[in-house]
């Protein structure tokens, strides 16, 4: 009886501490977004019940805005998986300086994304940018594209930062799942006459599938939550082509001034994301790779 005392308050700090900092600000937000908190009636808050999801739904620009974070998860993800799992493939065998060349890689990961944002967006500017100069001096164009201006181009040009970003992410997770795979079974394999791509879907591959389905279910996670490039490079314009549902819950706070409604969009994007996060871990777990 002493000894589970003296566990539960060794651990009650660590409780207090998550449920400050996580429950208590989710149960508020939730309660939040059933009410109308908002910057012009601090006096006469009151419970509205579904009223602002009412009001998001309603909205007949919220499917674009839906579209667009399908989008800018779909092509995010899938290039930063692909080129992410390349350069671990090229980085597992050792090779001169390959120290240096992992830091310039993985330098980009750790500065914060608005930073990364405001940095492409100074590059992809129309006027100005560097990228655009450099395309006219090499004679690729005649004059300055509109990268982050042009509705038809910004979602692409967000999502091409995002890839450039999130690669890193990708080849860190995937290198360190490379390492662990014993050399034992390329042995056998290349005794059986197995070729390279044979080795790859066949052992490697299926080996490392538990971090690529985990690796996959963070990142999407992520990228959803992830409105900072997209805000340093065009606050969701122009036009709404860049806003997806978490650029929409800081625009609600910052031009509207509604922070029941903003709850209302995170209340939206968690439940998104749970229902998302049930039915991938469902379908992933049903086969699992044996040895």
């Amino acid at each position: 009886m002493k000894h589970k005392r003296f566990v539960f308050f060794m651990i009650l700090p660590t409780l207090l501490l998550i449920s400050f900092v996580i429950l208590y600000p989710t149960i508020s937000g939730v309660l939040l977004s059933f009410k109308n908190y908002s910057v012009f009636n601090f006096g006469n808050i009151k419970w509205i019940g579904t009223d602002n999801f009412k009001e998001i739904f309603d909205d007949i620009f919220y499917i674009d805005v839906i579209w667009n974070t399908v989008k800018w998860i779909f092509f995010s993800v899938t290039f930063q998986l692909f080129f992410g799992f390349i350069l671990a493939l090229l980085m597992k065998e050792p090779f001169k300086g390959r120290g240096l060349y992992a830091g310039l890689v993985f330098y980009p990961w750790a500065i914060s994304g608005f930073a990364i944002g405001l940095i492409w967006s100074w590059l992809l500017n129309g006027q100005f940018g560097v990228i655009n100069d450099i395309l006219i001096k090499l004679g690729f164009i005649k004059e300055g594209i509109n990268f982050l201006s042009d509705p038809s181009l910004a979602m692409f040009s967000v999502i091409l930062v995002n890839v450039w970003y999130g690669i890193p992410f990708f080849a860190i997770m995937i290198l360190a799942a490379l390492q662990s795979i014993p050399n034992s079974l390329y042995e056998a394999a290349e005794i059986d006459g197995a070729g390279y791509f044979t080795k790859l879907f066949k052992i490697t591959i299926p080996y490392i599938k538990p971090t690529l389905i985990n690796t996959i279910l963070l990142r999407i996670i992520w990228v959803m939550n992830f409105p900072d490039i997209i805000y340093g490079m065009t606050r969701g314009g122009p036009a709404g082509s860049t806003e997806i549902l978490s650029v929409k819950m800081i625009n609600t706070v910052f031009y509207e001034s509604n922070y029941s409604k903003a709850a209302a969009h995170g209340v939206i994007i968690v439940l998104i994301l749970l229902i998302y996060t049930i039915m991938y871990l469902k379908l992933t777990s049903k086969k699992e790779f044996s040895l």
